[in-house]
């Protein structure tokens, strides 16, 4: 099932580099060390035999093959004419965050969020886009269940849904979260936002929600992940931004593009809800100085 998905997702529009970002922190150490090694020099790489990449790497041939097939790729043959699609894409690199040059920082800071945002959108599967819009449209009630760092942006998804029109519902409480899934039924949808795709209590509450026959959408930075496979359907995002040096990737960046994408597609298909949000900012302008 894993293979399939990745597969039919690797035919649409992610790249290998974002493949490897989205996939970083769950792989083995030893291939953690040859994909630090690809995502630092994409265009240098591409020119690598199998022995040099293994060689930097300070890893086995061996060690690359299966790194290769651990992708979903046959062998590195095909691995190199995936990274050569995409080596000489600057949104395709991270950039390091230097703190001895703040200046050069910041400009780091800015391509890397604009590579997230633009590997984002890129990706996307307009039917799958569709098939979200529709849902939501549809839906009595949405709800938005995260956990710990990814929850301000469920919060955000809450907001804007309701100021559109969209009755929307979430909680920073996972026990009282699953509480509210327990009171939903088959006409309301559940959209799950999580960077790895991997919490244990967000994949409980998909259980509970499909129980209750309820449509459940993900956002992830893993399309093979078990939150993204459990999903009716499924949104990547393309994350860029290493947390403290370490080769933990984390950003809500990309996430927050995805909501905000489906906001503004939601208010483009029909101008109406223009209206609430008027309506909306009318009622609390007299907050504003």
């Amino acid at each position: 099932m894993g293979i399939l998905v990745w597969r039919i997702k690797m035919n649409g529009k992610v790249n290998i580099v974002d493949t490897i970002y989205s996939r970083i922190n769950g792989m083995t150490k030893t291939d953690q060390k040859i994909a630090q090694v690809v995502v630092g020099a994409p265009d240098k790489v591409i020119n690598y035999t199998i022995l040099k990449l293994a060689e930097i790497a300070q890893v086995s041939e061996a060690s690359v093959s299966r790194f290769c097939r651990n992708l979903s790729l046959s062998g590195f043959h095909e691995f190199k004419i995936e990274l050569a699609k995409v080596a000489n894409d600057e949104k395709s690199y991270y950039k390091t965050i230097d703190n001895q040059n703040s200046g050069q920082a910041l400009e780091n800071i800015r391509d890397n969020k604009i590579a997230e945002i633009s590997n984002t959108l890129t990706q996307f599967s307009l039917p799958v886009v569709k098939q979200i819009l529709q849902l939501l449209e549809k839906a009595n009630i949405i709800q938005v269940a995260a956990e710990g760092d990814t929850f301000p942006v469920a919060a955000d998804a809450v907001y804007k849904f309701n100021q559109i029109g969209f009755l929307t519902i979430g909680t920073e409480s996972w026990e009282t979260s699953v509480a509210q899934t327990l009171n939903l039924d088959d006409k309301a949808v559940l959209l799950v936002i999580s960077n790895s795709g991997e919490a244990r209590s967000l994949l409980k509450q998909m259980d509970v929600a499909h129980k209750k026959r309820m449509s459940i959408i993900a956002i992830t930075n893993r399309p093979d992940s078990p939150i993204a496979l459990k999903a009716d359907l499924h949104l990547t995002t393309a994350v860029r931004q290493k947390v403290l040096q370490s080769e933990y990737y984390f950003s809500r960046v990309a996430a927050l593009t995805v909501v905000e994408a489906l906001y503004l597609l939601l208010l483009s298909n029909d101008k109406k809800r223009l209206s609430k949000i008027r309506e909306h900012e009318d009622i609390i302008s007299d907050k504003k100085v």
